[in-house]
């Protein structure tokens, strides 16, 4: 089988989809690779270097004309569609429940498409799980923004002309995200607090060094494999009230609440934002979703009420380098497991097969 792999195309996109070093894993799997003029550059990797790991390079058409399976990291744009033909394969993030144009458009191409942010978060995926090795990437790309904006610095530290107090990081949601957060502003020296509508979160948070705020939702069921499940209007004011005093307190805030398929909860109001410190920064990493925070904005920086709110999206573009070379590794693991004996093996009744599925010979099964 040939893989093809795409150039993105997205405005700010930097990663790619596989590389160098996993282009030689794929050829010495059995599999041949074909890569779109200057796929990789914008991640550093060059045409050269996809040579060198025995990959051919070619143009747009070609690839799409030769290749079996298409990868890419975005769905693919409107300029891709034509090239697509019958039989194809897609891999890459698709986001179905929000792209049910784009959905049905590739079926009309009569293709198969897996959706990799779909990857069910079970131990047998857990190497496949795109969403956490870019989720990762986020988390530490985040904290470091938000000290970037912040005018002080995080640690503790003890001078001749005083003792300056460590900064206070306040995150909300305790995901893969929100973890690695906590570890990079315990790493840099501020005293972090975190707050998740997920009770089974706080060891997790608290084994890093935050302070976990547990909100009480009673006998409700909150999350769901994995993920957190939409809270109703009751929890999120639960949540709002118990972590008010640290919100005002807070110095930098960094809110990673997202919710499969659905837009992201308000977690922060413009009322909350008019309390907190003056000089405080907020990075509000949901906000392509909706925003968690009600003042931000996408790629922009909005200040009101002295306080910094930064809406930056796709944060592992930023570090294209690592995402795409995790990217690329979660895309081998993948593709290996679904291709066996140089043919397609799409067993439905593999969870894993089944929960990223979306087109199947141009039948939709998710939209």
């Amino acid at each position: 089988m040939k893989i093809g792999v795409i150039k993105e195309t997205r405005p700010g996109e930097k990663r790619v989809a596989i590389t160098p070093r996993v282009a030689k894993d794929f050829i010495s799997n059995g599999f041949e690779v074909i890569v779109e003029h200057n796929a990789g550059l914008d991640s550093h990797f060059r045409d050269a270097d996809y040579r060198e790991a025995g990959a051919e390079i070619a143009d747009k058409e070609r690839v799409f004309k030769e290749a079996d399976i298409i990868v890419k990291v975005n769905p693919p744009s409107e300029d891709d569609l034509p090239y697509f033909r019958e039989g194809q394969v897609f891999a890459g993030l698709l986001f179905p429940y929000n792209n049910s144009e784009l959905i049905e458009k590739l079926a009309e191409k009569k293709i198969t498409a897996f959706a990799m942010e779909l990857i069910p978060r079970i131990s047998r995926a857990q190497n496949m799980d795109v969403l956490s090795s870019q989720s990762n990437l986020a988390g530490y790309k985040a904290v470091i923004i938000g000290a970037d904006a912040l005018e002080k610095i995080f640690p503790l530290m003890m001078t001749a002309a005083g003792t300056i107090r460590p900064a206070r990081v306040l995150i909300y949601g305790v995901g893969v995200a929100g973890l690695q957060a906590i570890a990079t502003a315990k790493r840099l020296g501020a005293i972090v607090e975190a707050t998740d509508i997920r009770p089974e979160t706080k060891e997790e948070a608290e084994s890093l060094g935050a302070k976990f705020l547990q909100v009480d939702v009673g006998d409700k069921s909150v999350s769901e494999g994995g993920y957190a499940k939409e809270a109703g209007e009751d929890i999120l004011r639960k949540q709002r009230e118990l972590v008010d005093k640290s919100l005002f307190n807070a110095d930098l805030v960094i809110t990673t609440a997202l919710v499969m398929g659905r837009k992201a909860p308000r977690l922060i109001t413009e009322e909350q934002i008019k309390q907190m410190k003056h000089g405080a920064v907020i990075v509000d990493m949901a906000v392509e979703q909706g925003g968690n925070v009600e003042l931000s904005k996408p790629d922009r920086v909005v200040e009101k009420y002295g306080v910094k709110i930064i809406g930056k999206t796709n944060l592992p573009s930023l570090l294209a380098v690592n995402a795409s070379e995790l990217y690329a590794k979660n895309m081998f693991n993948f593709i290996t497991f679904l291709v066996k004996d140089g043919r397609l093996n799409i067993d439905k009744e593999d969870e894993i097969i089944r929960g990223t599925l979306v087109i199947e010979n141009g039948n939709i099964l998710k939209k």
